[in-house]
């Protein structure tokens, strides 16, 4: 098959389920159109524009099957286009624009919440990285239709959630440690965006208990860094200097994962996570997860793997993590520390079947055309 395949923003999940799906299906002719992870709303709201004018001969190719991110305009295209059309639309959802945490760099837009109703309308088939994410965009639709204030399209819901399934971004075969490597003491891996919603104050804060608590540990502070951070980042390198072992972003790939193998925990204490991909891989790396019990993480992680969730409650939050953590770096004394799941089945090897029977109904429909 000929497939086109959209990514309106082309951030690093985005960026490796795409080549993940190229890499993994070679029988199938690709074209990946993408946009840079900038410019959040312009790209979002802009795509189809910017596509449609810039890449116009590549869209009036001849392709079997679209395949685009939740950020894709596909009725804008089919606007622009009317051809586009006619071909059978695969829309994936990493994420949804209804479950953002607002704060004074993103708020909610009602503007960019429509592009991703109107693009669920127009896709044939459409497909979440979680149940979590699937029940909180349907969850926002309703009530994003309840302010509408005349001719709400309330079945369209009903439309969108029978043509809907849920499917993980899988993990590459990198991901997986072969052989743990022993760290020297209790070690905490924090491998998040350097943004507000992955909540960096309630974790500084759980890191400064645990200091009171006399829990001997280091930590890792890693992830994706931009322009505009959360200031705490400065608070936490300078206040925790004695326990940091490694702070930002490590380029390169093995760097970071001979850390991840290292690492006895990995946590998050993130506001929103739709998939959770940053504690998934380092699981498959190694290390115990450590998580709020919210969000996707449910659906990845036994209940001994979570701790409480106060999401509205900074403090007790915070207490309730490092009480957990400090549980587990008494069993790391003790060499206890319990074993680390098994994510076998969300790698591609696996999920390839699953992925290949997505396509090989539009393959069965394009065979029957000829």
């Amino acid at each position: 098959m000929k497939i086109l395949l959209l990514s309106a923003y082309h951030a690093q999940s985005h960026k490796q389920w795409c080549e993940g799906l190229i890499s993994s299906f070679p029988e199938h002719s690709w074209k990946l159109l993408s946009l840079p992870p900038r410019y959040f709303n312009w790209h979002m709201r802009g795509n189809a524009l910017i596509w449609s004018k810039l890449y116009q001969k590549t869209l009036a190719e001849d392709f079997d099957l679209v395949i685009a991110t939740s950020m894709t305009d596909l009725h804008g295209l089919r606007g622009f286009l009317p051809d586009f059309a006619d071909i059978p639309s695969l829309l994936y959802f990493h994420e949804n624009q209804f479950e953002y945490p607002a704060n004074t760099f993103q708020k909610a837009q009602i503007e960019l919440q429509l592009v991703s109703f109107y693009s669920a309308l127009c896709a044939d088939q459409i497909v979440f990285n979680s149940w979590y994410n699937l029940q909180s965009y349907i969850a926002g639709l309703q009530q994003l239709l309840k302010k509408l204030p005349d001719f709400v399209p309330t079945r369209q819901i009903e439309e969108i959630q029978k043509k809907s399934s849920i499917l993980p971004v899988p993990l590459f075969d990198q991901c997986y440690c072969i052989e743990k490597t022993a760290s020297k003491k209790f070690s905490i891996v924090w491998n998040h965006r350097w943004e507000y919603d992955k909540w960096p104050e309630n974790f500084f804060l759980a890191l400064l208990k645990l200091k009171q608590l006399d829990v001997d540990y280091e930590v890792y502070v890693l992830g994706q860094q931009f322009r505009q951070q959360p200031e705490i980042f400065a608070e936490m390198q300078h206040t925790l200097s004695d326990n940091i072992q490694s702070w930002g972003y490590i380029e390169k790939d093995e760097d970071y994962r001979e850390i991840l193998r290292t690492a006895d925990v990995v946590v998050s204490t993130a506001l929103h996570d739709f998939q959770g991909l940053a504690v998934l891989e380092a699981v498959a790396c190694g290390c115990l997860p450590v998580v709020p019990d919210r969000l996707a993480y449910p659906e990845f992680f036994q209940e001994k793997y979570r701790y409480p969730s106060y999401a509205e409650d900074n403090e007790r939050q915070a207490e309730a993590l490092a009480k957990h953590l400090a549980s587990l770096a008494f069993d790391y004394v003790q060499q206890e520390l319990p074993e680390v799941p098994d994510l076998y089945d969300l790698s591609w090897q696996q999920m390839k079947p699953k992925y290949a029977s997505l396509m090989n109904a539009y393959r069965n429909e394009c065979v029957s055309l000829l």
